[in-house]
């Protein structure tokens, strides 16, 4: 009987044990598979960041690219304006010589013309004298008009050269350029002014609108001609309607 008892508590101790064993291999069986999920999730989790992390470098690296791009352009652009703008001044620089030795020929011309008017020399050499007068003027004429063309164009490539470095982000303008609205598109708030290259007129210029004496609008100067340009009202300077007949003057003249 007694060995009968022992026995069914031990098989109870056994059972138990064996239960309490269980339950701890459930727990650690849970713990592993709680692992491996969170351990799953964080791969997941890095995989995305590592490809987040590519594209971004990818990004970065074509942004580069097209910023060293850009650089390199704006650098070659502004080398070709800067030995175009030296090639005007050049130029500008021989006519002046040129000038100055035309003018100094007339000089001679005249003074040798009132030499021989004095002495009583034959009419046909004070004709030769007249013709080389008119001949001299007609050159330093010439040379003028082709002056102040190139004193324009210097200027206009002086304000570009000045916008691709950065030294000067306001054009300025002729400070008794005076011009008139001739034609107003409201749709795309564009106007034709009657002033152009001639007049002194550079692109990216600004204008002040006015009627009566009272602002109506800002304009910068977008495309110009000869005799004529094409500006846009600014945004946020549009202070009244501008009609055709409105004046404009520079909103930076140049001193």
């Amino acid at each position: 009987m007694l060995m009968r008892i022992s026995l069914i508590v031990a098989i109870l101790a056994a059972l138990g044990a064996g239960t309490l064993n269980v339950l701890q291999v459930r727990d650690k069986i849970n713990t592993l598979i709680q692992q491996r999920d969170d351990y799953h999730t964080n791969l997941t989790q890095t995989q995305a960041t590592l490809a987040t992390t590519k594209q971004n470098l990818e990004t970065a690296q074509k942004t580069l690219a097209q910023t060293q791009q850009q650089l390199a352009d704006a650098q070659a652009a502004r080398k070709k304006a800067e030995d175009t703008a030296a090639a005007q001044v050049k130029r500008a620089d021989d006519l002046s010589d040129k000038l100055t030795k035309a003018t100094q020929d007339r000089d001679a011309a005249q003074a040798e013309l009132a030499a021989y008017k004095a002495t009583g020399k034959s009419p046909e050499e004070i004709g030769k004298l007249v013709l080389l007068i008119k001949q001299d003027k007609d050159t330093i004429n010439a040379i003028n008009d082709e002056k102040k063309i190139l004193t324009r164009t210097i200027a206009r490539l002086q304000s570009q050269l000045d916008q691709l470095i950065g030294t000067n982000n306001v054009v300025k303008l002729r400070a008794d350029l005076k011009g008139k609205v001739v034609v107003v598109d409201p749709k795309w708030d564009f106007v034709v002014l009657d002033v152009g290259d001639e007049q002194g007129v550079l692109e990216n210029g600004e204008l002040l609108g006015s009627r009566d004496g009272k602002l109506v609008a800002k304009v910068i100067v977008r495309t110009g001609e000869k005799d004529r340009c094409i500006a846009n009202v600014m945004p946020g300077w549009k202070l009244g309607e501008v009609f055709e007949g409105d004046e404009v003057t520079p909103a930076h003249p140049a001193t």
